[in-house]
């Protein structure tokens, strides 16, 4: 059974940096591509955004056009990804969670259209 588990989230100020994790139990996750998405706050407001994308191996990464400043990373024997947020603005405030897709793709859509296994989000709250 699939389990992906966020960790690392908090309350920062513009400007900081926090890394999140991504631990991905089931053995079979390690032949998927995991993602990076988020959902900003409000009932009325954005839906879950892509956000970066990573390859079973780690070898290829893409990133949304809108995120240049978060790097994406894995650890295959620790069953691990990883996102690295620099210089956060108000605007990245949102529930982040992590995503198990079979395919690697450079197309947004893609991610949002094909991940099969989420975990349940850890919160980022960027204020001054």
């Amino acid at each position: 059974q699939a389990h992906l588990v966020e960790s690392g989230g908090g309350s920062v100020q513009p400007g900081a940096s926090l890394r999140l994790s991504c631990a991905a139990s089931g053995g079979f996750l390690d032949d998927y591509a995991i993602g990076w998405f988020r959902q900003p706050p409000g009932p009325a407001g954005p839906e879950r955004e892509f956000v970066a994308g990573i390859n079973w191996n780690g070898d290829s990464t893409y990133y949304a056009d809108s995120v240049s400043r978060f790097s994406i990373s894995r650890d295959v024997a620790k069953r691990m990804v990883y996102l690295q947020m620099n210089n956060l603005k108000l605007e990245d405030t949102a529930v982040y969670y992590c995503a198990a897709n079979r395919g690697f793709s450079r197309s947004d859509s893609y991610w949002m259209q094909n991940a099969e296994y989420w975990g349940q989000g850890t919160q980022v709250t960027v204020s001054s």
